[in-house]
């Protein structure tokens, strides 16, 4: 992919004299912001799958420049740009394309997008924006903070998710880009009037190559459900020369909106080496050209393109001179084929008898390989050969009991790798690295039973009565505290659900009627199997 100087990565980063000139019309009208010295870098949580990750909160630095910062004004801002937009609810939105610029532009073109899927609940929001400031090539940053927050109060990111990049290396934590990128805020209070306090995942995305742009859907396609929204911030066509494109000086507005009409067609096709090839042919000053890149390499076969509305700065302010374009488009699809849950037991490839027996195999002899050797063994030196049920996406738990009482219990609730790679990590992992035991020695592995919990993957629910016991795992947060139970707990215990939430809320650390008010919740299910001793 040949560099553009408005691709996205390094952003729109002009020369000079042409960086000097975009502040001045920063200023002057919104559009875009002038560079500012960066405040001090949130750092990065840890927070342990058993416990919970220190809150850390960063406050969003956008108000009042881009937004109203006054609450009850960017509310009724927002509640008037809703009731103008004349769009009707979508089924199955699985991604959207929303403008980022300051909201009295770009907010009513936003709007569309809003209203396509405000009647629907997501288990999370991935948003995808690119890099205006800080030059990133051939990766992404995601934050370190657990919430944002904006003058409508504080939204949670969904930090397992987050983690879950983090293993791989196009994703990374770059210092000052929170602090100097819009593109992924400016998206935030949107989401949280129209769609309440969803978990977010923000990326910031810097230049990519097709081929970088395809190894980044494919990280994002592993993880992502029919739970979760995709949302792309782009701004389209940058015009004038205040952002030095001028392939036309006549008949402005109509050549504006062939250029963008191209643009949305190349999107249309959902083919991401046709919207390169635009891209390159017309040198369109699109910023959030690479998000919008990864977005098509990942959509699912039956992902519908819809432009919901198309509007541009030049037609609100009545002047051409200098102006940017604005698309809402919508994607309705489902990220996994067939939806999520095809099964009562909540996976897409139901495990037979064998995986399970050969699930169960690879977690005793993974353990037992790396307590006498100190390495992760490959399934091939095991013996053990991984079926497509195996190897599909999923959260595991791996319990260990010996002689019937609990001897260590490690999983991870959100599905981010194949499930053979879930089980034999958490088998060392519950073996080694639960806090509450001792590491199990070489003496012990002949006595210990193995028991694993493949999940389903994880979504909000609006209340403990939604809770089923028996049925569903459960996770409670609050106050930056949280801790999880596996379905199998409240049974084995005789708890009912009153109890075994202020058990669970006691594991995080929590007084036990702190579920009652305030917290959050989500449920999963799970199959459960393990090993019959004779």
């Amino acid at each position: 992919m040949a560099t553009h100087p408005y691709r996205a990565g390094a952003g729109i980063i002009l020369a000079v004299a042409a960086a000097a000139i975009a502040v001045w019309m920063a200023r002057r009208e919104g559009l875009e912001e002038a560079p500012r010295e960066p405040p001090q870098q949130v750092q990065e949580a840890e927070m342990p799958e058993q416990a919970s990750h220190p809150k850390a909160v960063f406050d969003s630095p956008l108000a009042g420049r881009w937004y109203p910062a006054s609450p009850p004004v960017l509310t009724e801002m927002l509640d008037e740009q809703l009731a103008a937009a004349e769009q009707r609810p979508l089924d199955g939105v699985c991604a959207l394309i929303l403008p980022h610029a300051g909201y009295q532009y770009s907010g009513p073109v936003a709007a569309y997008g809003l209203k396509a899927v405000r009647a629907r609940r997501y288990a999370r929001i991935v948003i995808l924006g690119p890099s205006h400031r800080v030059p990133m090539r051939g990766y992404a940053s995601v934050p370190g903070a657990t919430h944002y927050r904006t003058p409508l109060g504080e939204i949670p990111l969904d930090v397992a998710f987050i983690e879950a990049l983090l293993e791989h290396g196009m994703f990374r934590q770059v210092a000052q880009v929170e602090d100097l990128e819009h593109s992924v805020q400016i998206e935030v209070p949107l989401i949280q009037h129209a769609l309440g306090a969803t978990p977010l995942v923000p990326i910031v995305v810097g230049h990519l190559t097709l081929a970088e742009s395809r190894e980044m859907a494919r990280i994002l396609r592993g993880l992502v459900d029919n739970d979760t929204l995709v949302l792309v911030s782009s701004d389209f066509t940058h015009y004038g020369p205040n952002y030095g494109y001028l392939p036309f000086k006549d008949d402005i507005r109509a050549n504006l909106e062939r250029l963008d009409m191209a643009a949305w067609n190349a999107i249309e096709s959902k083919a991401p080496g046709v919207f390169e090839t635009w891209v390159e042919d017309s040198g369109a000053t699109i910023c959030g050209t690479c998000p919008i890149l990864v977005l098509l390499s990942m959509l699912p076969e039956d992902a519908r393109p819809q432009l919901l509305k198309y509007d541009t700065s030049g037609a609100i302010t009545s002047d051409y001179e200098n102006s940017v374009s604005y698309l809402s488009i919508a994607f309705t699809g489902a990220w996994r084929e067939g939806g999520l849950m095809s099964d009562s037991a909540g996976t897409a490839l139901p495990l037979s008898e064998e995986d399970k027996e050969r699930l169960l195999r690879l977690a005793r002899e993974t353990l037992h390989t790396y307590v006498a050797a100190g390495k992760m063994p490959t399934p091939e030196e095991l013996g053990v050969e991984i079926t497509p049920a195996m190897s599909q996406t999923m959260g595991a738990f791996v319990t260990l009991h010996a002689h019937g009482r609990l001897r260590g219990c490690i999983g991870e609730i959100e599905p981010r790798r194949p499930l053979y790679q879930a089980v034999m990590a958490n088998a060392i992992n519950a073996g080694l690295k639960d806090y509450r035991f001792p590491s199990v020695t070489a003496d012990e592995l002949p006595e210990l039973d193995f028991e694993i919990s493949a999940l389903t993957p994880p979504h909000p629910v609006d209340g403990p009565e939604r809770i089923v016991i028996g049925r569903h795992g459960m996770t409670v947060e609050k106050g930056g505290r949280r801790a999880v139970f596996l379905p199998q707990v409240a049974p084995e215990q005789g708890w009912d659900r009153d109890t075994t939430l202020n058990h669970l809320c006691m594991k995080a650390g929590l007084p036990p009627d702190a579920w009652r008010q305030g917290a959050a919740f989500t449920v999963f299910e799970a199959v459960v199997f393990g090993e019959e001793r004779g």
